[in-house]
């Protein structure tokens, strides 16, 4: 897939306000810091779409960005920052809970998993709500090339081995680096298809 245009459309913190129509929209979404604005900048080919932050937590609304003018790629506040408090952090529980269990066009979920680290609680827990709730997602490693290859497929083995322990089937799954454009052409190729199917 080509991307030849990507616009911010709306930034927002009730999934009622979300853009009307029926364009199917992929949310990207994970632990503070994983590098979501970074992959959305790599994706769509834009330096600044998505706006990176030296702080961890700065996502806090639902933003919406159209690509080609068919289809939506939606960034979703990071969960799991501690320096926020508790009543941020249950605002922000209740704005990604609405939207992805709401939200009708909301088609496929991409959880951002940092590659360097060994699986995390919080990131798992999220998983298990997503299975509990029949969410359709996807997962996408980021931060690929902080990694020599033997510790990259070190660390996919040992998170693929705890996801076999609670998944009959493995959801799909992809390796990307912001800094290289790794995954780039695979994730895009996969949105293309999903698309495709939508429209058959």
């Amino acid at each position: 897939m080509e991307i030849t245009s990507a616009e911010f459309v709306i930034s927002n913190t009730d999934v009622k306000k979300c853009p009307a129509g029926t364009f199917p929209e992929y949310a990207f979404i994970g632990r503070s810091n994983v590098g979501k604005s970074s992959l959305i900048n790599m994706l769509t080919g834009r330096k600044s779409l998505a706006m990176t932050s030296a702080t961890p937590g700065k996502t806090l609304l639902i933003n919406h960005f159209l690509i080609n003018k068919s289809w939506y790629i939606v960034d979703l506040p990071g969960y799991g920052y501690a320096k926020r408090g508790q009543k941020m952090q249950a605002q922000l529980k209740r704005i990604i809970e609405e939207y992805i269990l709401e939200r009708a066009q909301m088609t496929n979920l991409f959880l951002l998993i940092d590659a360097r680290h060994a699986p995390q609680a919080i990131d798992m827990e999220f998983l298990e709500w997503l299975g509990e709730h029949g969410v359709p997602f996807s997962i996408v490693f980021t931060k690929a090339d902080k990694l020599n290859k033997g510790q990259l497929a070190a660390n996919l083995r040992l998170y693929l081995e705890r996801l076999r322990e609670q998944w009959e089937e493995l959801p799909p799954y992809f390796v990307t680096s912001s800094e290289n454009k790794n995954g780039r052409k695979e994730l895009l190729d996969y949105i293309e298809l999903i698309n495709k199917e939508l429209t058959t």
